[in-house]
């Protein structure tokens, strides 16, 4: 009897203290965001009028995150949940259980890719990876433009939820686009002219960011960063890098950079980090910081003038 009962009981404390109000210990505005991209757009949007929180720790890899009793409380009374369908399995369950009208899936201010859109030399990987995400792509903040596209959705959700401070959140999502807009205009300029326009990257995290920028992503692995690739697709990317002259495989912060060494070492190519953004292991660092030391090391591994 108490086996069945302590997970509910596990629950109570976090569902009473959140009693549903929308408004957090200090009045503000309650935001519950997936994990960090959201995170950030929905402080910069929300400014001093919410308080913002994320499933996701730091650090954390936030494919396969698992939601605490806490957690699920935290949704449950949040004001407003921002999320990204087809993500993180977990927290689609926890919204779809205690979200309500309450949560905003960023997808719906964005049009998706397909797993297999986001590799143009997809493989064995990529199709495990439709498989298991539902076949679409869901890296959609690495694109700027659709990142301020998710922002204005984001002020149009905290304005319905706290009205009085709807004016100061559409102007804030509206200077966040201004600097998206910029970021965009940085990445257009400084990959306009490349030696090669073929990304080969350990996870197939960067099919939006390939696509704005009219380059080609070559993924070891899928969508999934903890998926193995198979013998047959270490080969093919293997064939695929030494047809283009790669000289530069990247890999991704939270995940090991041992198969991208092996593929590397194999077509005598060197390593570097090309960060998808799911989460920051540095205080000092924001989206902006991450995605110019992005640019500056594709510009370097591509050979762009």
């Amino acid at each position: 009897m108490m086996r069945r009962l302590l997970p509910a009981l596990l629950l109570l404390p976090a569902l009473t203290g959140c009693g549903g109000d929308s408004a957090g210990a200090d009045g503000k505005l309650s935001v519950v965001t997936a994990f960090y991209p959201l995170q950030f757009v929905s402080e910069r949007v929300g400014g001093d009028a919410v308080s913002v929180s994320t499933l996701t720790k730091p650090g954390a890899e936030p494919h396969d995150v698992e939601l605490t009793a806490r957690q699920v409380g935290e949704v449950s009374g949040a004001g407003v949940i921002v999320y990204l369908g087809g993500f993180q399995p977990a927290v689609d369950d926890a919204v779809k259980q205690n979200g309500g009208d309450r949560a905003l899936d960023a997808t719906t201010a964005v049009e998706t890719l397909s797993a297999q859109e986001a590799d143009d030399h997809a493989g064995e990987g990529d199709a495990h990876a439709e498989e298991e995400h539902g076949g679409t792509d869901p890296h959609v903040w690495l694109d700027p433009v659709r990142l301020a596209a998710i922002a204005d959705k984001v002020a149009e959700r905290l304005g319905k939820a706290d009205p009085a401070h709807a004016a100061d959140f559409t102007a804030r999502a509206a200077t966040l686009r201004a600097e998206l807009t910029a970021l965009d205009g940085e990445y257009r300029a400084g990959l306009a002219n490349c030696a090669r326009r073929e990304l080969v990257t350990s996870h197939t995290a960067f099919g939006y960011l390939a696509n704005r920028y009219d380059l080609a992503q070559i993924g070891i692995t899928g969508i999934d960063p903890e998926t193995e690739p198979s013998p047959q697709r270490l080969a093919a990317v293997a064939a695929e890098a030494k047809e283009h002259g790669t000289t530069t495989i990247f890999f991704e912060t939270l995940v090991s950079p041992k198969v991208a060494e092996t593929i590397a070492k194999e077509v005598g190519a060197k390593t570097a980090v090309l960060d998808p953004i799911e989460g920051l292991t540095d205080d000092s660092a924001d989206y902006f910081s991450v995605m110019r030391a992005n640019l500056t090391a594709l510009k370097l591994g591509l050979e762009c003038s």
